[in-house]
């Protein structure tokens, strides 16, 4: 299954996203460009089970973190951010082999903030919603 969802994202447009350390065991990561908006896609395995068999939490949270963290990056221009919140509501279970998309919108922008949101959704379903403030660091 994975494969498969993986060759349909390829040949709709999508990417891999470079990762490393922890964002590496759980992906890959994949993105694309729509209408000058980023889009995310991760397609869930039984790496990304919990103890009923559905999709864990923490992915869908690694997830929203992760996408929202990378839109941030991309907004601010800045190549170091960091987490300084992430409020996240989870709405419905994901079964494993379903893809998970979250688009992340900025919700505004100052010198050393940047507030986003997001939905991690699949097909139309809304799986969970998250609220994230990122902080701009000084560059080492």
């Amino acid at each position: 299954m994975p494969q498969k969802a993986a060759a349909k994202l390829k040949s709709d447009g999508w990417t891999i996203v470079e990762t490393s350390g922890f964002l590496h065991l759980i992906g890959p990561l994949w993105q694309r460009l729509v209408d000058g908006h980023h889009e995310f896609a991760l397609v869930t395995e039984d790496k990304h089970h919990n103890r009923r068999g559905l999709v864990q939490g923490g992915v869908l949270m690694t997830f929203a973190d992760r996408t929202c963290g990378m839109t941030a990056r991309h907004v601010s221009g800045k190549p170091t951010l960091a987490t300084v919140q992430l409020d996240t509501h989870f709405v419905e279970a994901g079964k494993i082999g379903e893809v998970l998309i979250s688009r992340p919108r900025v919700v505004r922008s100052t010198r050393s903030l940047i507030f986003i949101t997001t939905e991690v959704t699949v097909d139309k379903r809304v799986l969970a919603m998250a609220n994230g403030v990122f902080k701009i660091l000084k560059s080492e």
